[in-house]
């Protein structure tokens, strides 16, 4: 039997109008410090989104998506954020804000199998 890690983990939401606070799931970041493991998966539904607000700017939210994206890799055109240590990037991803982007409180689990938790995760919250 395989290790169970204990890691870290957050639903990512499209808020489109922050004012309501109404938001669609669209993805899941996890983290797991001593693997050197953060990873997220993301989809967005644009029919849910433009269910919530039809004049949703869905170019510029998929932007803000791909960033997100990119600081989780650690991509060097992720930006500065991007360059920070992998606590530090699950930090800032995770961090309460008032945006159209947002993640909800990090959750902890135990898991062998990172990669088919966050599968797990992402079907169970966003699929």
């Amino acid at each position: 039997m395989q290790e169970q890690h204990l890691y870290e983990y957050a639903i990512i939401r499209v808020v489109p109008r922050v004012e309501r606070e109404e938001f669609i799931n669209v993805g899941v970041v996890i983290c797991h410090w001593k693997r050197d493991f953060l990873g997220c998966k993301i989809n967005l539904d644009t029919a849910k989104l433009l269910a919530l607000d039809p004049a949703a700017d869905v170019e510029m939210i998929q932007l803000n998506l791909a960033s997100f994206e990119k600081i989780c890799a650690g991509a060097s055109n992720g930006g500065n954020i991007a360059t920070m240590d992998l606590a530090s990037r699950f930090r800032w991803l995770t961090a309460v804000r008032s945006s159209i982007i947002q993640t909800s409180r990090p959750h902890a689990g135990h898991a062998d199998d990172l990669e088919q938790t966050l599968e797990r995760l992402f079907d169970e919250n966003v699929g």
